[in-house]
């Protein structure tokens, strides 16, 4: 048995319901993520689409992280699955420096590394991962990849035809067991989206005439209005004001 996942990318609908159910699951940490949704936007202006990819740990058949621990906190299950242990991590973030993925982090409550176990203690009780419950329009799908009879083998043979099955990063030779169709270069390959020159992230880069505003400030408008001041003058007429009052106060 190898189990792997599925992610339909011409389904998601970036609802990120994965990605609560995860989180409610596995009590994970706020500002941390086992599987999180990513967005691009493709296209400009009017013809523009988004597009959504989940992204978790792809329980690499050749994974960094399990070779580099220095502990066997990652170690492999019988069924596939890159588990981890947190009662022997010792929070050296190695693991985290070798996966390609960026998918693991540190539990600021443990100090031990965490990431996706396909929800391993559900897989143990006969039940699937949450994030597969909870989608639903289905895009992720869950089973054992060397049965050709399962739900995720008939589906890759559907459509692995023309390069229609994906993985992230196969240049690093890790061999995921995590799987997508639907999803273009520009959704997997974040060096791919390119940006038309002259514009930013949001609109038409512009530069300015000159830099700063000419009367920004109060003295600077008011002599504006009255070129014929300068600063000399004007500090010189302050003091011929307060000499002014002071006489008339009595003063010498």
């Amino acid at each position: 048995m190898k189990l792997g996942f599925l992610v339909d990318l011409n389904l998601c609908m970036g609802c990120k319901g994965c990605e609560i159910a995860c989180k409610v699951e596995n009590e994970v940490p706020l500002s941390s993520w086992r599987l999180r949704v990513k967005y691009i936007d493709v296209g400009t202006f009017p013809e523009t689409t988004r597009n959504f990819t989940p992204l978790r740990c792809n329980h690499c058949e050749n994974a960094p992280c399990e070779r580099i621990c220095p502990v066997s906190a990652l170690h492999y299950l019988e069924n596939g699955i890159v588990n981890v242990d947190s009662d022997r991590c010792i929070g050296c973030a190695g693991c985290m420096m070798a996966c390609p993925y960026g998918a693991i982090y540190m539990d600021p409550e443990t100090n031990t590394a965490d990431k996706c176990t396909y929800c391993a203690h559900r897989i143990e009780s006969g039940m699937m991962p949450a994030c597969v419950v909870a989608c639903p329009v289905e895009a992720n799908i869950f089973g054992d990849v060397d049965d050709e009879t399962s739900h995720i083998s008939r589906y890759i043979m559907e459509h692995q035809n023309n390069g229609g099955v994906q993985v992230r990063k196969p240049e690093k030779h890790t061999d995921p067991k995590h799987y997508y169709v639907g999803g273009g270069n520009n959704t997997l390959n974040p060096l791919a989206h390119e940006r038309i020159e002259g514009y930013g992230l949001f609109n038409n880069i512009t530069h300015l005439d000159h830099v700063g505003d000419p009367n920004h400030s109060i003295l600077d408008r008011f002599i504006g209005s009255h070129p014929h001041y300068d600063n000399k003058s004007l500090a010189d007429e302050k003091i011929e004001v307060q000499t002014k009052e002071h006489e008339e106060q009595g003063g010498h």
